[in-house]
């Protein structure tokens, strides 16, 4: 019996790698001498991890129309020949986008506070700003920062095509910059969601809480905060990244003026709330 897993992005969530390394390892006990006591037990295994994220996307809320050519876009575009222009330079890839249900997940937030003015630190081509400007009322605001010009007007194209488009204001530049633009004109928000460079998260936790763009009552959501499983492996098989995740989950587990819960929604998403 051959096992197969159908097309999908590459493995970037604790989730996914877990069920890729199940897969091999399933395989690799098929082409050995394994019992079937083993066998059987892996399979079990292996479909009750392969199986959670096809159940969440089926009884997740589905996504809008717009949200759908947005994302069939970004998976037909070449990122391997795209580079951010911005200071640190990085290779882009469509596993960047947030997807159905961290959107829904976000938009649901947007929701639950209601938000009218959100701030989005990193937005690739726009899904998880396209996302929570449908939840915001008609006169509502979201400001994007994305460092990358490309990335920022395939994004805007995009918006194009949803009547929630209009709310939605990019500003390309360095995200550090940009922040202390907005806190320089004395802008706040109600909600902040963070995904953009990992080695600047602390930077980003710092100015946002020290310049007051978090509005009284506001949220912070911090995406890829469990990056890849990463933060609690040992510390000899972390990336660049994982350090510096991992780093800034001590920055703020450690910071008396909030309190905050991971979840475990993709990469990890955690939510921040000052007290």
């Amino acid at each position: 019996m051959t096992l197969t897993i159908p097309n999908k992005p590459r493995a970037v969530t604790p989730h996914t790698i877990l069920v890729e390394l199940l897969h091999n390892t399933l395989q690799l006990a098929r082409s050995t001498n394994t019992s079937e006591e083993v066998l059987t037990s892996l399979q079990q295994i292996y479909t009750l991890a392969a199986g959670l994220e096809p159940y969440l996307n089926e009884y997740t809320t589905p996504e809008s129309d717009a949200l759908t050519a947005l994302a069939q876009k970004t998976s037909q575009e070449d990122w391997s020949k795209r580079f951010s222009d911005g200071e640190t330079v990085r290779q882009l890839e469509q596993e960047m986008l947030s997807g159905h249900v961290e959107g829904q997940t976000l938009k649901m937030f947007v929701h639950m506070t209601k938000a009218k003015r959100v701030l989005e630190v990193g937005m690739f081509t726009g899904y998880s700003a396209l996302a929570m400007a449908e939840a915001l009322p008609s006169d509502g605001i979201l400001v994007a920062c994305e460092v990358d010009s490309y990335v920022a007007s395939f994004a805007q194209t995009c918006f194009q095509n949803s009547p929630h488009g209009s709310k939605i204001r990019v500003e390309v530049a360095p995200a550090l910059d940009t922040l202390h633009k907005l806190a320089q004109q004395g802008e706040s928000f109600d909600l902040i969601f963070i995904d953009a460079d990992k080695k600047e998260y602390v930077k980003y936790f710092n100015i946002i809480l020290d310049s007051n763009l978090l509005a009284p009552g506001g949220l912070i959501c911090v995406d890829n905060t469990l990056m890849q499983g990463q933060v609690y492996l040992p510390s000899e098989q972390r990336s660049v990244n994982g350090q510096a995740i991992a780093e800034f989950n001590r920055v703020v587990a450690s910071d008396s003026c909030v309190e905050q819960v991971i979840l475990p929604l993709r990469d990890g998403v955690t939510l921040i709330r000052k007290v």
